[in-house]
């Protein structure tokens, strides 16, 4: 119901403030004559501030349209690299040239998800973009989203987290702004637990990772009361007016409420200011002035699960330090983050995540080397402080830079080693194959069985079969075969070693008929060497891979024997040619 109450009120006010507005307008144009005059500058500055006390804040937009990069200016585009229904991926895509973008370091800022919209960070993410290439989670005000979309709790937000990690790929640095140091740390810890790829760092400032640590006025609300008190008094749900109608949310308007009821009189004091230099025209201030309260004053609706998780796991059960937080049955173990590089930020004078808290994650990760990790305290900052403002950009970002550029060369080294070992293998694995020479059958003929006797590697092999084609057997380092090995098997009543194979028959050549073969080395060793006898008659040949027969006999034995019966086949060419004259005749 005070959600409602709370639009009839801004419904009711919208005409007032849009009538202060116009009034202001007036008493300070050029044309009218009170513009000069005493009265006239009260009635400007008066009107002015109240139009800014009433009136609605929208979301601001980035507004980087172009940053120094290696002291050239470079124009800015901004793009939706992912889009989910809670959460956007924001890419800013410089004007650079190929290399310099590729040799730039990854960086993924995590806005936080506590009241306000992620162009909080503009300084933080223009800042950056001078150096790396810059993308930041924007999150959705829980009011624009439907309730067909489901619900989404500190669960859901390590799964987008995680989600877009790997999408990035492994060389990706993290950097996360108070609130979202802790499922960060979440996301990164289940990733190491499941042996995922890592991102190369990750930059932690202002959060609540250790809230018993140096408790503040934040840490005391969310401890004194039980977690039925947060459900029951500011959980709410949204106006019809709205695409989420009916969603349970934490209202942002609470949320603002209670930034502002923490320190009432520096706000009452900055509005008074404000008029002051008004009335003596101080452009430079008051428009200061303006571009820190429309970032402060626009704020987002919080999904009404992911509040009271964060409630109640990292502020009254600090289940993350304690090591009993678990995700969908699986335990969050920082310790299990070992090659990741982790800094921690925090401000001297930080109000909201006290001094000592975010320092806490050093103690956590201790599976992480301490030459990888490091701390910074911004001395002067408070919360704002750390990641926007001068202290950012003159104290605080140095660090960061050369963190993340320290981490951006050692990731470099384990691909030049991987490379240096793949080339290597390769080297070994092509010595090997000259070796070890394997036998290939030329592919363009049909296949064929051959069948031939094991050879020492200095004889050669021939056979001579009645068809007029030529079948050669090759020597390549390419060919698969079903067998690994040629195994020895038992001693056959006739002495021979054959070798088989079902390979395919080669190079087909009319009018020759012989086919060599070069050496085909077999694993058991041969006792002498056998030479191939070339037959009268056509036999087929068969090379096998599996049975190899070792010979009884000597070569000379074999030899003898051979030629004995080349000797006996003799062809009578002169007869042969006296049966054709006399067939002759009788024709």
């Amino acid at each position: 119901m005070l959600y409602q109450v709370r639009e009839w009120q801004r419904a009711l006010l919208k005409p007032l403030t849009n009538a202060a507005h116009h009034v202001a307008q007036i008493a300070s144009s050029p044309m009218n004559p009170w513009a000069y005059t005493t009265a006239g500058q009260h009635m400007y500055a008066g009107f002015e501030l109240l139009h800014r006390l009433g009136k609605e804040y929208e979301k601001p937009a980035f507004n980087i349209n172009s940053v120094q990069v290696n002291g050239k200016e470079t124009a800015i585009t901004e793009r939706t690299a992912i889009k989910h229904a809670f959460c956007n991926l924001i890419e800013f895509v410089r004007d650079v040239p190929a290399d310099v973008a590729k040799n730039s370091p990854t960086v993924m800022v995590c806005a936080p998800l506590s009241g306000h919209h992620s162009t909080l960070l503009r300084d933080t993410v223009r800042t950056l973009l001078q150096d790396h290439n810059v993308f930041i989670t924007d999150w959705v005000d829980a009011r624009m989203v439907p309730l067909s979309e489901g619900s989404f709790g500190l669960n859901d937000y390590i799964h987008y987290i995680q989600d877009f990690i790997r999408q990035l790929g492994g060389k990706v640095h993290l950097l996360s702004v108070c609130q979202p140091t802790v499922p960060v740390l979440a996301a990164v810890s289940l990733m190491a637990s499941a042996g995922e790829p890592l991102p190369l760092s990750m930059t932690m400032m202002g959060g609540p990772i250790d809230t018993r640590q140096s408790p503040t006025e934040v840490n005391d609300l969310a401890t004194e009361r039980p977690l039925s008190w947060f459900q029951t008094n500011v959980i709410y749900t949204v106006p019809t007016k709205y695409p989420g109608y009916m969603r349970h949310v934490y209202p942002g308007f609470l949320q603002h409420a209670g930034f502002v009821a923490m320190n009432p009189g520096r706000h009452a004091s900055s509005h008074w200011d404000y008029y002051l230099n008004l009335l003596k025209g101080d452009d430079e201030d008051t428009e200061q002035h303006r571009q820190f309260y429309d970032e402060y004053n626009a704020v987002l609706d919080l999904p009404a699960e992911f509040y009271l998780d964060t409630i109640q796991i990292v502020f009254q059960e600090h289940a993350l330090p304690r090591g009993t937080w678990h995700v969908n049955g699986h335990r969050v173990a920082p310790e299990d983050i070992k090659n990741t590089g982790l800094l921690t930020i925090e401000g001297e004078l930080d109000d909201i995540s006290g001094p000592g808290q975010t320092k806490a994650a050093l103690d956590l990760c201790s599976g992480i080397p301490n030459t990888d990790k490091k701390h910074y305290t911004a001395i002067g900052a408070g919360h704002y402080g750390i990641f926007s403002g001068r202290r950012w950009r003159e104290l605080v970002y140095p660090e960061v830079r050369d963190f993340i550029a320290s981490f951006e060369k050692k990731s470099a080294v384990p691909n030049v080693q991987t490379k240096t070992v793949e080339a290597k293998t390769k080297t070994n694995a092509v010595q090997s194959e000259k070796k070890n020479p394997a036998v290939a059958i030329h592919p363009s003929v049909p296949q064929v069985t051959a069948k031939t006797t094991a050879a020492a590697p200095d004889v050669k092999v021939e056979a001579t079969p009645t068809q007029s084609k030529t079948v050669m057997a090759k020597p390549t380092t390419d060919v698969k075969t079903k067998e690994t090995a040629i195994q020895p098997v038992a001693k056959a009543a006739r002495p021979k070693a054959v070798i088989e194979s079902k390979a395919a028959a080669v190079a087909q050549t009319a009018g020759k008929t012989e086919a060599k073969a070069k050496p085909i080395k077999v694993a058991t060793p041969v006792k002498a060497a056998l030479p191939a006898a070339a037959a009268a008659e056509a036999k087929t040949v068969e090379i096998k891979t599996a049975d190899v027969v070792k010979p009884s006999r000597t070569a000379a034995e074999i030899k003898t024997e051979t030629s004995a019966k080349q000797a006996a086949v003799k062809i009578d060419y002169a007869g042969m040619a006296n049966v054709k004259k006399d067939n002759e005749v009788k024709k």
